[in-house]
């Protein structure tokens, strides 16, 4: 991928994004990617005594990871959802968020990024979309790492990821082809090698339960917060059997994560009290005030979180 393209190619990611890039993006969009390769939040905020206003907790910053829902595609810097938080709690928030990840993808980068900068709260958002990318090795011609269940175990597979051949296609014809292609049906996309499955349909969710896992692993290991979040994209509002989808498997994911110890938001119930949820979304995200509904309910929630996080680790 060229130095003018927003992401680049990684051998243990698939894609991430390029460090150093600026330009605009889709709608009113405009992305900057700081030199360690995080979407810009702003300007570190003012020191604040802790998330709960009454006692500090661990220095370290925020983490935010997860697909282009926490990157904040079709929206600014400073108005995707990690960058409202920081403004709202005063705490430095890292935005980690990666569009196009899978569930997969978004668990490594959390474990590469907390190593790197010692955060002292991951929040890990997803989209069902996320659940089932897990179940490719290929997404929008960009070949991806997946995991398998051997031996009761996850095991990481595909990499070091190969890099993708479309590269070598003018980006102008690559983009008349992504157009083409998003348009047809899966089954189709498949046929073109546009997207690869190595498992089968409903088998992310198994996947999906064992990454939670190891999330509580990571939370464990160093000492952090976790906090698993659910976001759901616009036709959540007008579809009624792929809402009923939705929440049954994002209810058995954060079930799975409750019962690991981790801490859970889901943003539905916020959403679902506003007469048109519709107007939170610019065409396939969430725009700013849909972003700035996700970063205010963190915002109130995590004093809480972190709390009985704290409580259960000195019981």
């Amino acid at each position: 991928m060229s130095e003018n393209s927003l992401f680049v190619h990684d051998d243990h990611l698939g894609h991430a994004l390029n460090p150093g890039f600026s330009g605009p993006g889709v709608g009113r969009s405009f992305h900057t990617i700081d030199a360690d390769g995080l979407r810009f939040t702003g300007e570190m905020p003012a020191p604040n005594d802790g998330l709960t206003g009454e006692e500090p907790i661990d220095q370290g910053p925020i983490l935010a990871v997860g697909d282009s829902y926490t990157y904040g595609d079709e929206v600014r810097d400073e108005e995707a959802w990690p960058a409202q938080l920081q403004r709202l709690t005063g705490r430095r928030v890292l935005n980690g968020g990666v569009t196009g990840y899978g569930f997969d993808q978004m668990v490594l980068r959390a474990e590469q990024l907390v190593a790197r900068y010692r955060p002292s709260v991951v929040v890990a958002s997803f989209i069902t979309h996320d659940v089932q990318r897990a179940e490719m090795r290929r997404m929008w011609w960009r070949n991806k790492p997946w995991f398998v269940v051997e031996n009761d175990q996850l095991v990481l597979k595909g990499v070091p990821v190969p890099k993708p051949g479309m590269t070598r296609v003018p980006r102008h014809i690559r983009g008349r082809l992504d157009t083409t292609l998003l348009s047809l049906p899966p089954i189709l996309q498949h046929v073109f090698g546009y997207h690869v499955r190595v498992h089968r349909s409903g088998f992310g969710l198994e996947i999906a339960k064992r990454l939670v896992g190891r999330l509580a692993g990571l939370q464990a290991e160093h000492g952090i917060k976790v906090i698993l979040m659910a976001q759901y994209p616009p036709d959540t509002w007008t579809n009624h059997w792929y809402l009923k989808h939705q929440r049954q498997l994002i209810e058995a994911l954060l079930d799975c994560a409750t019962a690991h110890g981790i801490a859970t938001v889901d943003t539905y119930r916020r959403l679902a009290t506003e007469p048109k949820p519709q107007d939170f979304y610019a065409n396939a995200h969430m725009n700013a005030r849909g972003n700035l509904a996700v970063a205010s309910l963190l915002a109130v929630t995590l004093p809480t979180l972190v709390k009985q996080s704290l409580a259960k680790t000195d019981g």
